[in-house]
């Protein structure tokens, strides 16, 4: 497998040159400008980070290396011809730029089956944690624990010259994508199943031996994975998990310690957390209208009630987007070609109705179209993953792949500590009065 990672600094190698010549002749160019208004609503538009991997356009929607979505699954290769992309295809795409073969894909699913094995005290640390302790934090310290593993640490420690940081980061990043899977079901087996666990198979892809590890084993729940992994594996570099782990990563800090920290901000309500509050809040809805099949009338009343007790509507408006995400689109067509009446999508179709009028007329939403979040739930729970306090997990496997490929090309490009500048608030409050 090292033709990957050999291919990928043959290719990315090629950027450091151009970064540090925009950095040396460019570094006083002005890109934007931040208001305070930017400063004082979480610093949405200003451009301040680097982000190969994805952009996220309001209008748009999300591009991976410059691919929409539906490009992705029309060219990604698969194993079935009628079947969903596989991720190790994204992956491959993510970190070196371009469209990988069939056989770079099984490779790299080879690859991390190899790397696939678990510590035992990982294992240990998640059964010290009581049952009823959220699957995320499980999830973020299983992830933390491994730190006992990083290349990057040892070599880091050892003196290894700084511009060889990418090639042990790369090794770290290659054992934790691999990992996430068995660490993840080895959770959802001990908290909904009993501690009844399943030994992976190696011969399977990653998000199909994921589905077989968590007791899903049927074709039609490992196809939706390879989706569920594929569109929610990056969202470009601003968001708060990728965010994060960028943050962390910055210090030095080993993979392992960087993507714990990012999904503890993937576990917050208004970032992953949301695919869990959009089902309890569609349950919350038929169950107080005492029926699987509301009407519009109903539902629409529901909303704004919800609206009038000064919550959201899980599911919709986006910092970024203003259109429809289009993730919920591709779950939506997904649904549509395999799923048929339905009570929950069909419920999630209604939805998809009522609420953006409905959001529309509030003059301060600006986007009141739907998110990923809207349709995941949905999808997961009819094919019967019904545990809805995991579906961040799921969550968390898939975005390794966009954060942790950022977080490798971090470290080839050099860059620095993030370090900010902040003032105190009578120092806007004289910006603002200035002339």
């Amino acid at each position: 497998m090292e033709y990957i990672k050999n291919r990928f600094y043959e290719k990315a190698s090629k950027c450091i040159a151009e970064y540090n010549k925009l950095k040396k002749e460019h570094g006083d160019k002005v890109v934007g400008e931040v208001t305070i208004g930017q400063v004082m609503t979480g610093m949405k538009g200003v451009p301040s980070l680097i982000t190969d991997t994805s952009k996220l356009d309001p209008n748009e929607g999300i591009r991976f290396r410059g691919y929409t979505i539906p490009e992705l699954r029309e060219k990604l290769p698969r194993l079935q011809e009628d079947g969903e992309p596989l991720p190790e295809g994204l992956f491959y795409l993510l970190l070196i730029g371009e469209l990988p073969e069939r056989e770079d894909v099984l490779n790299i699913s080879k690859d991390w089956a190899t790397r696939a094995y678990v510590p035992q005290h990982v294992f240990d640390v998640i059964d010290a944690l009581p049952k009823n302790s959220k699957p995320m934090t499980q999830f973020s310290a299983a992830i933390l624990s491994m730190a006992t593993e990083s290349i990057f640490q040892k070599a880091y420690r050892a003196g290894v010259n700084k511009k060889y940081y990418w090639d042990t980061t790369y090794e770290d990043v290659m054992n934790l994508i691999a990992r996430l899977p068995r660490i993840a079901a080895y959770i959802y087996r001990r908290n909904f199943h009993n501690g009844e666990h399943i030994e992976p198979d190696p011969r399977l892809d990653w998000a199909g031996n994921l589905a077989h590890m968590m007791g899903h084993d049927s074709n039609e729940v490992k196809r939706l994975l390879r989706l569920y992994m594929v569109i929610h594996s990056d969202h470009e570099g601003g968001n708060v998990s990728a965010h994060t782990s960028h943050l962390v990563g910055s210090a030095l800090s080993n993979p392992y310690y960087a993507y714990s920290a990012g999904m503890l901000g993937l576990a917050g309500p208004l970032h992953g957390y949301a695919n869990q509050d959009v089902i309890h809040w569609i349950f919350e809805m038929l169950n107080e209208l005492d029926t699987k099949t509301p009407t519009n009338e109903q539902v629409a009343e529901y909303v704004q009630k919800t609206l009038a007790q000064g919550r959201v509507v899980p599911g919709y408006g986006h910092a970024v987007l203003r259109v429809t995400d289009p993730r919920f689109t591709a779950q939506k067509a997904f649904a549509e070609k395999y799923i048929h009446d339905n009570h929950l999508v069909n419920v999630v179709n209604q939805l998809y109705e009522v609420v953006p009028p409905i959001l529309g007329s509030v003059g301060k939403i600006k986007n009141p179209w739907p998110n990923v979040d809207a349709y995941s739930g949905s999808l997961l729970y009819s094919y019967g993953i019904k545990e809805y306090t995991f579906y961040t997990v799921l969550f968390g496997v898939s975005r390794a792949l966009g954060v942790l490929a950022s977080l490798v090309m971090d470290r080839l490009y050099g860059l620095p500590i993030e370090r900010p500048s902040s003032f105190e608030l009578s120092w806007y409050k004289d910006k603002a009065a200035e002339k």
